[in-house]
């Protein structure tokens, strides 16, 4: 089978699934639910019902938006040509598990306990094996670069006790490994794909760096390479007000994306709207897939509409157990695949 049949396939049976994702109408009944009961009732009648069943369902849908997410991640290796667009997905839960590893390692060692149940499924390596690595100092057989920044971890943990140092050279290496993902799947538009998520990693980055009086100096290790903005042009935004910065970078697409997002004196509702623009912005680049019958973007853009998925409902129910205002929870809202 060539590769354009390949993706021809893997393309139908997206399509074919598409119908299972949710739909305005299906938000709107969530948001309308009576309490958190209410809105699981409603989740009983998804995809989701098979991880909220029992009385304590509403105790662990966390559990169940999980169990979900990963059963979607292991039907896509079935059918994609390349694995390498579903990693992109699952590889930031890998590096997020090696925080927690790492994190407990360090609280150990300090008297406290361990947080293995902080760790997710959703990764490429199983946890099990991940943790045996870790605490075996088997460093060696860890993928995606992983076998040399977890021994420069740790040796920044034993000479500084910097945490935050810690947790940036696994944030570089992870979208260093996601970009040489992208690259090897050998297709333009899944390369774009993932330098627009640089992009938006690194405007977020910036906006909380603002928020807690960083200078330029101490702001530019958080910033990433491989994106379409030099990191060193973001830099230069962060002394200006946060009103000016889609005209300092309206060359860029992100700028675009971000120009709807205004500053009303809070910190905390400007970084949440920011964020659900960033995230809106990876979605509509993928939206010209839609029209390709075998673009390896389509693979993406459902993995992404399904990790978007996860975020709204997730919003949703804790917004219901803490009776949050919900015309305010439906403005927080990613938009749907």
């Amino acid at each position: 089978m060539s590769r354009s049949e390949a993706y021809g396939y893997a393309v139908a049976r997206i399509r074919a699934m598409e119908p299972m994702l949710f739909d305005a109408a299906l938000y709107q009944r969530l948001l309308d639910a009576d309490g958190l009961g209410g809105a699981l009732k409603v989740m009983g009648e998804t995809g989701y019902a098979k991880g909220l069943s029992g009385e304590e369902s509403g105790d662990r849908y966390d559990s169940a938006l999980e169990a979900e997410l990963k059963a979607t991640y292991d039907e896509f290796e079935s059918f994609v040509p390349d694995r390498a667009l579903v990693d992109i997905f699952r590889v930031p839960y890998d590096f997020h598990n090696v925080k927690v590893l790492l994190k407990s390692n360090f609280n150990a060692r300090s008297g406290g306990r361990k947080r293995w149940d902080l760790m997710t499924s959703l990764g490429t390596i199983p946890t099990d094996d991940l943790i045996v690595r870790i605490e075996s100092e088997e460093y060696a057989l860890l993928p995606y670069g992983l076998s040399q920044i977890v021994p420069s971890c740790m040796t920044v943990w034993e000479q500084t006790r910097d945490l935050v140092e810690v947790e940036r050279l696994l944030d570089r290496g992870l979208f260093a490994a996601i970009a040489a993902l992208a690259e090897s799947v050998g297709d333009p538009g899944v390369v774009m794909w993932v330098k627009s998520r640089i992009d938006s990693e690194n405007i977020r980055n910036l906006l909380r760096l603002k928020r807690f009086g960083f200078d330029a100096a101490a702001t530019v290790p958080f910033l990433h390479g491989g994106g379409t903005i030099d990191p060193m042009t973001l830099v230069s935004l962060l002394p200006e007000p946060y009103d000016s910065w889609a005209r300092m970078i309206s060359y860029s697409d992100a700028g675009s994306a971000i120009a709807s997002v205004q500053d009303d004196g809070n910190f905390d509702n400007l970084i949440v709207a920011l964020e659900k623009a960033l995230d809106d912005y990876c979605q509509s680049r993928l939206e010209n897939a839609r029209y390709s019958q075998n673009s390896p973007e389509n693979v993406l853009a459902y993995l992404w509409g399904k990790e978007m998925e996860v975020k709204n409902i997730r919003t949703v129910l804790v917004s219901k157990g803490a009776d949050s205002d919900r015309d305010e929870v439906k403005r927080r809202l990613r938009h749907g695949y």
